[in-house]
Parts: structure tokens; C-alpha cells; sequence
């Protein structure tokens, strides 16, 4: 039996540098090295005591699974490529469909390139007793703070129109925003915020579509309502 054994270690040891040679770094067993292997120990049996049938059809039974399972794979892994392609264009498709539409996006940061003013908010999860929002220009500076702002639960939103708290206008850049609110208790809320623009451009990269808004580049995952052409209202 040890004839047996030393030409099953040599196949196995084969099929390991044949796996090897070929860059395949996955040391699972493919169906090739599984027949090879079956071969071997026929070839290498003890004539004396020659692998019975029962032994024999199990091995088959178990290279016949294996060969269905990699099939089975790799159908499965081609029908996956097909459908994220075909998912990938249509949401292309629809994407280009939105140029022009008016959509509301998760953003803590807003970029000002001119434009008189931009629309921003934030969602409250419950009414809040008190709300101040706070600008910070790109360097971390506070340069506006509003107070006494809506505090309605759910969403609110104001227009902002670059000037700082003297009323001037600040420079172009990008400057971010942060919310805070308590309610009635004193408890802190954790709103979400949110920025409201046109889409102007779509941009297909190698990372996934993204819209231009109000000079800011948003995944499609950040979108959270597209709004078409009307907005609402706010402080």
C-alpha cells in the first residue's frame, strides 16, 4: 500500500506545481488534479487487494460533483457579469435622463463658485427646542452662525447666501456646515444634513456614475430625492 501512497503524494505534489507554474495561488484541488489523483490510485493499486467497486463509484460519484459545482460556478459568475453590465447601463441611461432635474442630496459641504446663493437644510429625527448652524470656511474657521432656525421634525431648509456675519461676501471656495439641536429635555439631536441643486453634468468614472451639483461632485447613492424643477421653501 505504500506504492499506493507514495504515487498519491507525488500526483498531489504535481498538481500543487502545476497549479503553481501557472500563477494559481487557490490550493483547492480542480477537477483535473481530482482525476489525475484517481488514476494514480488505480494505477498503483495492490493487485492483491485491488479497490472495490463500492470504493470506486464513490470517487466517481464525488469527481462528478465536483466538476458540477466548478460548472455551476462559473454559470453563475458569468450570469452575475451579465446582469451588473446590464444594470450598469441602465442606470447610465436613466442617469443621463436627470441633467436639469433638481434633486436633494446628503451633503455637509457646499462649494461657491459665484452663484448668488445655495439651498441647504437639514432633517430632524424629532422637534427640537433649539437650532444653530454653523459655516466654517475650508481652513476650519466659523464665519457664519444662524440661530432661531425652524425646528420642525423632519426636513427644513434656507437659503444661504455666501456672506459671512457681518453680511460680506465671502471669497469662492468650498465651506462646510454642521447642525446643532436640542430638544425641549436638553438632549442633543443628530440631524441629517442635506444640500438642494440642479444637476449639471453627469460623469461616468471607473469608481461608479456621479452627478455634478451646484459645482460639487455626489455618488448616485448620496441622492435622496429628486425633486424636477420646484423646491421648497425655507429661512
Amino acid at each position: 500500500m505504500s506504492t499506493v501512497t507514495d504515487a498519491t503524494n507525488s500526483t498531489i505534489s504535481a498538481a500543487s506545481t502545476s497549479a503553481a507554474s501557472t500563477g494559481n495561488s487557490d490550493p483547492t484541488v480542480n477537477e483535473n488534479d481530482f482525476l489525475q489523483l484517481l488514476i494514480a490510485q488505480m494505477k498503483n493499486q495492490d493487485p492483491l487487494d485491488p479497490m472495490d467497486g463500492t470504493q470506486y463509484v464513490a470517487e466517481l460519484a464525488q469527481f462528478s460533483s465536483l466538476e458540477q459545482l466548478q460548472d455551476l460556478n462559473t454559470n453563475m459568475t458569468t450570469s452575475i457579469n451579465a446582469n451588473y453590465t446590464l444594470t450598469q447601463s441602465i442606470d447610465n441611461t436613466l442617469a443621463a435622463n436627470l441633467i436639469g432635474q433638481q434633486v436633494k442630496v446628503t451633503a455637509s459641504g457646499v462649494t461657491y463658485s459665484g452663484q448668488s446663493s445655495t439651498e441647504i437644510g437639514y432633517t430632524l429625527p424629532s422637534t427640537a427646542s433649539n437650532v444653530t448652524l454653523t459655516i466654517t470656511n475650508s481652513a476650519g474657521v466659523p464665519v457664519r452662525t444662524m440661530t432661531g432656525l425652524q425646528t420642525s421634525s423632519g426636513d427644513n431648509q434656507l437659503s444661504w447666501d455666501f456672506t459671512d456675519n457681518n453680511g460680506s461676501t465671502l471669497p469662492e471656495g468650498t465651506y462646510s456646515f454642521s447642525v446643532a439641536a436640542t430638544d425641549s429635555s436638553g438632549n442633543s439631536l443628530s440631524p441629517t444634513l442635506f444640500e438642494v441643486g440642479t444637476i449639471d453634468a453627469v460623469n461616468y468614472t471607473s469608481s461608479g456614475t456621479t452627478f455634478t451639483i451646484n459645482g460639487s461632485d455626489y455618488n448616485l447613492s448620496n441622492v435622496l430625492e429628486i425633486l424636477g424643477n420646484s423646491s421648497s421653501g425655507g429661512n
